[in-house]
């Protein structure tokens, strides 16, 4: 399961999504509440994302934040390794947050472990290939086709 602070993360910069090409910042105040994030999270989470340059800020009466990332280049399984840590369901399979198995015997013949880095290598592959760009394009896809039906 994600953390809180990474599904706030991808909320943020889905709102944020607009303010690639108009570098026309957003308040944490706005986004906090419409997207109803607590304030001093969404300003942590934020500071963090500034420190990876996903984000800038602007500071004074205009300011706030806003994509310094083209949005075809933030892709989710960067998000997620950020703010939330590991992609793999299980520590034995992990490649950043490795730890080895308490309860197998040896995880060269675990056939759990196995299917947890198949499990793993998948949800990389898809979470690799999914920029927030896309992420937006699917939610606009899903709006229209709710419109339509």
């Amino acid at each position: 399961m994600l953390p809180k602070k990474t599904r706030y993360a991808i909320k943020a910069l889905m709102v944020l999504y607009p303010t690639f090409e108009s570098k026309r910042p957003m308040r944490i105040s706005d986004i906090a509440e419409n997207e109803h994030i607590p304030k001093k999270f969404l300003e942590a989470i934020l500071l963090d994302m500034r420190k990876i340059g996903i984000v800038n800020s602007k500071m004074g009466a205009q300011g706030g934040y806003y994509l310094s990332k083209h949005p075809n280049e933030i892709f989710l399984s960067q998000v997620i390794r950020f703010t939330g840590g590991p992609i793999a369901l299980v520590p034995c399979v992990s490649l950043n947050f490795y730890e080895k198995c308490e309860e197998c015997a040896d995880e060269t013949t675990c056939g759990f472990r196995d299917v947890m880095r198949e499990v793993r290598d998948a949800s990389l592959h898809i979470l690799s290939n999914t920029s927030l760009a896309d992420l937006i394009k699917r939610e606009r896809n899903l709006e229209n086709k709710k419109k339509s039906d």
